[in-house]
């Protein structure tokens, strides 16, 4: 399976204990939600593998797993750091004004006067709000090579056009 179809959700810690449970950092929205999906793939040896999950626990502030068919420590460690993912087919359906980062990634961004941006090439995660990292196209008028603008909807964000993966912006291009 390619990496295109899979979206990462976590990721594997160090080992706990002797009977091949690790540690686990969950990626999604509510922690626990990591669980809910079936099989994972875990990347290992430069390859995505496909797991069950035999059993899983609350461990002080996070979570452990124990991966089906993994008994020692020793072969727990094999997976310490290796990434978590699922099809992007499992995760849930958004509503329309609802968008997964991976979404916007690669969307074309304009201002609202027509002014071409450039493109997403990542969504940060900030607290306060999200923020698009946009790369600017070769021929910035205003010699721009990248630009960070916040996702604020209706304030900065003014519209979203999934099929012509499109996002119109109010937003200064000289920012």
């Amino acid at each position: 399976m390619s990496k295109q179809e899979l979206v990462v959700v976590g990721k594997l810690g160090a080992t706990y204990g002797i009977r091949g449970w690790l540690k686990i950092f969950s990626y999604t929205e509510e922690a626990e939600n990591i669980f809910s999906y079936t099989p994972w793939f875990i990347h290992v040896h430069g390859e995505w593998k496909t797991f069950s999950v035999e059993s899983w626990k609350r461990h002080n502030q996070g979570w452990i797993v124990k991966l089906d068919n993994i008994e020692i420590r020793e072969e727990a460690q094999v997976f310490t750091n290796a990434e978590i993912a699922v099809p992007a087919d499992a995760l849930p359906a958004l509503s329309d004004d609802e968008f997964y980062h991976r979404e916007l990634v690669g969307m074309k961004v304009v201002t609202s006067q027509g002014y071409d941006l450039g493109k997403v090439t990542d969504v940060l995660e900030t607290g306060s709000n999200d923020v698009l990292v946009v790369k600017a196209n070769l021929k910035d008028a205003f010699g721009q090579k990248e630009r960070l603008i916040p996702f604020l909807d209706e304030q900065v964000i003014k519209s979203i056009d999934r099929a012509a993966q499109r996002i119109e912006v109010d937003w200064d291009p000289g920012f």
